[in-house]
């Protein structure tokens, strides 16, 4: 894999990213349409590809809509797999060790963009 990402690109507005919480979009990396998890924290947003590594699965239970822990985790919604937010790490589950794929994301001037 090589992580060619379109520079630049816009994902969505910071508003419509809640805080606390997320969101959902579509993004080209590697040359292919994914469909993108983003987790806002304040200002700072972080993303990853909608992609569970225990078996490839998405992780929301309905297009854009993800499940949280009590603990703050986001929760895989097939097998139970809960990730922590800081860098994907799933830390309960059947693939404890593992990580979600990163997506590089910056905010600038109140839009979410890749890269």
């Amino acid at each position: 894999m090589s992580n060619a990402i379109a520079p630049e690109t816009e994902l969505c507005l910071l508003a419509a990213v809640p805080d606390q919480g997320f969101h959902a979009v579509v993004g080209v990396i590697d040359g292919d349409a994914e469909t993108l998890v983003l987790y806002r924290d304040g200002e700072q947003v972080r993303a990853w590809l909608n992609v569970c590594p225990h078996a490839g699965r998405a992780l929301d239970w309905a297009p854009g809509q993800f499940l949280k822990s009590r603990e703050g985790h986001l929760v895989c919604a097939v097998h139970g797999a809960s990730f922590e937010l800081q860098g994907g790490t799933c830390v309960a589950g059947p693939c404890k060790g593992d990580g979600l794929r990163a997506v590089p994301v910056r905010v600038h001037d109140g839009k979410v963009l890749l890269g």
